[in-house]
């Protein structure tokens, strides 16, 4: 088997490799019109861009089947990050292997002086990450005076980065006759606006869908109150049992909480962020490899580059920043045409942020609630059933365990045995305190609690809140404000206990919840202690002073015996109605209009 257009030793290659065709990428960039041009490619993650641009740059680089011997680098990729760098010097190692290339890798973490070495001794191809390249040209260790061939994989990464200053200087190094060849998932402004300062008439080939940015993933977005975001990601991992599993975080304090969280539950997790060193990255993704860990949690910026084929599985604990953020992250999953889920956790507050996010991203989202834990053991019974009733040859060593079994217990005991060793062998689901919407009442009105019943109707005459101070909520009954969770909230936002919280009145967009005076100043100082820049907690809610307390009256049930004032509109001010009542029977009759029994109705006038 041969491809067309490609130079034999890399047909060769890709057979050997086992493949059978090329991806849409690949095919696109190795089509005559491609040939010896600059290329501005945009295609998902997973795609296999990698070898796309392998392919792209063999023209500039081999020569009679091999790649002629060079005292300074012919072509030269730029990586964000070290996993991925080291990838894509894989990738490019048995493509070129017959070709006789020899690459180096300049990446953070490693032993410099060792670099430097294999960079005086001569490769042909350079693959890197920004900040160290910068450094080995500036220490003249670089010399790209013969480059041919200039690689940005993933540039949009590598902008947001802030390594914008560094592939400037790196570029400018370079001859003007180089070709120059940008990837990435996304082709933001800044992304435009390098390419038109480096590239020369630039070929624009995407691959991306217009409906959605990754076909062969299934986006859902899980709404929850903010108290419930840990116990979700755990009904999440169990619900669907993923062989390995990706959760996004946006900081590395966050990952740090979140992978300690989930390692006391019971969960094989390892953790990504700035502050594992390299040797500790490389044991988690063995980890994950090797079937040991099955959930990884990571920052944006540590988990770039990591290729895990059985991923299937993103959640999104935190919101992503931007549309491109939450390609990026989703993009580890779904990858070379497999199918993969994302999952983004959505607080009630930031719905329509991310609602207008999926929106820009032209990606159909499912919008569900979180999984509670009954939906998690009636998958859990589903899954054991499907596992046990499956064919499979026993070993006659098992056949005679299940006899002597057989003759000592009934197959009830031995079923409901096996049962509970298999639920022992998982972490249990979580109880979440708010599931969305409520069931209605006999009035048809939403269900409300006793909880909340009792907090409108009698929080301002409990005792110590006769001298009381009023807070406000920037959310309401539009964003599925309630109790259950906001009291959590309070607790952690204001270090109180839900007996120092009073009154709680919610309005279509705002809650006011009242605090005993003699502790207003310390609930004050903790709130803004655990808010960011914005005066909001990552979930949206931003928590103020309301000194004049709240302007509607608390909603009332019927038949509560502790009703609402009813309007003073068209009284004196002596209370008594200010004019005469209106006309009440028909023809506007003044007299209080009285039906007639019903033996002395008038007849039914006759159809005409």
């Amino acid at each position: 088997m041969t491809f067309e257009n490609l130079s034999p030793v890399l047909s060769d290659a890709l057979v050997a490799r086992g493949y059978e065709a090329l991806t849409p990428v690949q095919t696109q960039v190795t089509q005559g019109e491609a040939k010896s041009r600059d290329l501005l490619v945009s295609a998902q993650t997973g795609s296999g861009k990698t070898v796309a641009f392998g392919l792209a740059m063999a023209d500039e680089l081999i020569e009679d089947g091999r790649l002629p011997f060079a005292t300074s680098p012919l072509a030269l990729i730029v990586a964000p990050t070290r996993e991925l760098a080291l990838q894509v010097s894989r990738e490019l190692g048995w493509l070129y292997a017959k070709a006789g290339a020899r690459i180096a890798t300049c990446v953070g973490g490693m032993d410099a002086s060792k670099e430097r070495r294999a960079l005086n001794q001569g490769v042909q191809i350079v693959v890197g990450t920004p900040g160290r390249l910068r450094d080995h040209l500036e220490r003249g260790a670089l010399d790209l005076s013969a480059l041919r061939v200039a690689v940005l994989d993933e540039a949009d990464e590598m902008l947001d980065m802030g390594f914008r200053d560094d592939l400037e200087e790196i570029l400018d190094a370079t001859p003007e006759t180089r070709r120059t060849l940008l990837f990435s998932a996304t082709i933001p402004k800044p992304i435009v606006q390098l390419a038109k300062r480096y590239q020369r008439d630039a070929l624009r080939i995407s691959t991306v869908g217009e409906d959605r940015g990754h076909g062969d993933i299934a986006y859902q977005a899980v709404t929850v109150a903010p108290a419930d975001i840990e116990g979700a990601v755990v009904n999440l991992l169990r619900l669907h049992d993923a062989e390995t599993a990706m959760l996004f975080c946006a900081t590395r304090d966050n990952v740090r909480r979140l992978h300690a969280s989930l390692v006391e539950r019971g969960f094989a997790a390892v953790a990504l962020s700035g502050e594992h060193s390299q040797n500790e990255r490389n044991q988690a993704l063995q980890a994950l490899r090797d079937r040991r860990a099955r959930v990884c949690v990571a920052t944006d910026v540590a988990a770039r580059g990591i290729d895990l084929p059985t991923l299937s599985l993103v959640v999104h604990v935190e919101i992503p920043r931007d549309a491109e953020a939450l390609q990026h992250r989703s993009g580890r999953t779904g990858r070379a045409g497999k199918k993969g889920t994302a999952v983004i956790i959505v607080p009630y507050p930031r719905r329509r942020r991310v609602d207008g996010m999926l929106r820009g991203a032209r990606i159909n989202a499912e919008w569900m609630d979180a999984p509670t834990a009954a939906d998690v053991r009636q998958k859990d019974q589903e899954r054991l059933i499907e596992k046990l009733l499956a064919p499979v040859e026993h070993e006659p060593e098992d056949l005679e365990l299940a006899q002597r079994l057989m003759a000592e217990r009934t197959p009830e005991d031995i079923a409901a045995s096996l049962v509970r060793a298999h639920r022992a062998l998982m972490p249990p689901p979580e109880d979440l305190l708010d599931n969305g919407p409520r069931g209605r009442d006999a009035t048809g009105r939403p269900e409300r609690g006793e909880r909340f019943e009792r907090l409108e109707r009698s929080g301002d005459r409990r005792e110590g809140f006769e001298d009381a101070v009023w807070f406000r909520l920037n959310i309401g009954r539009h964003q599925n404000a309630d109790p259950r969770w906001i009291l959590p909230l309070l607790c952690r936002r204001g270090h109180v206990s839900k007996n120092e919280i009073g009154a709680i009145r919610i309005g279509p967009r705002e809650t006011m919840f009242n605090i005993p005076r003699a502790i207003a100043d310390r609930f004050a100082e903790a709130v803004q202690r655990t808010a960011n820049q914005d005066g909001e907690d990552d979930s949206g809610v931003a928590i103020t002073p309301a000194p004049d307390g709240p302007t509607y009256p608390p909603r009332r049930d019927k038949g509560s015996g502790d009703r609402a004032p009813r309007s003073t509109l068209g009284r004196a001010p002596g209370g008594d109605r200010a004019g005469p009542r209106a006309p009440r029977g028909p023809g506007g009759n003044t007299e209080r209009y009285k039906p007639k029994p019903y033996g002395q109705r008038s007849p039914r006038r006759p159809a005409k």
